[in-house]
């Protein structure tokens, strides 16, 4: 283990200089440029919303919609979304990335998973087919996190318009379930 951990800590020194030497060793002047410096706000940076949420409002806001939109689905599951080979599509998690200087969403996306299993008669055996989807919300551009929570603040955030658009987190999930 020790060997291991030893040739894995030269791969970098030996990949090094042989980058930098020609085929007689000799050393070999650098001719990359030397990657320019970003202007300040260049680069964009993004962090999920709930650290990017601060007032506790606003947490309490987006949590409220998280369990909501849940609710909303379970709501509706039986008689969409879960017919056919999945019956048994469950919620797994409703994420947005924020862009954190501006405070625009970036991505919002919604993980759904579910299983179909039978047993096999003549091993007692339990055979399984699983099934994951990535749902995204179709967010406008430049969607402000306060304009989106305030715009999903209802009893039924997932038929509710997001801002921006005529579409709801609902025409996301018809695209993609």
């Amino acid at each position: 283990m020790k060997l291991r951990s030893v040739f894995l800590a030269l791969i970098p020194m030996v990949l090094g200089s042989a980058a930098c030497s020609g085929p007689d060793g000799a050393p070999v002047a650098e001719t990359r440029a030397a990657a320019a410096p970003l202007s300040e706000g260049s680069a964009k940076e993004y962090v999920d919303i709930t650290q990017h949420l601060t007032e506790a409002a606003a947490v309490d806001a987006w949590y409220a919609l998280v369990s909501t939109l849940k609710r909303n689905f379970d709501d509706r599951c039986g008689d969409t979304f879960c017919e056919g080979e999945f019956s048994n599509v469950e919620s797994l998690r409703y994420r947005c990335s924020v862009e954190k200087a501006s405070g625009t969403l970036g991505t919002c996306v919604w993980v759904f998973a579910a299983s179909n299993e039978g047993v096999t008669t003549s091993t007692g055996d339990i055979a399984v087919d699983t099934q994951t989807w990535r749902c995204k919300t179709p967010l406008a551009a430049n969607t402000s996190v306060q304009d989106f929570l305030s715009a999903l603040s209802g009893d039924h955030p997932m038929d509710a318009k997001l801002p921006g658009t005529t579409q709801s987190i609902y025409d996301g999930l018809t695209n993609c379930l």
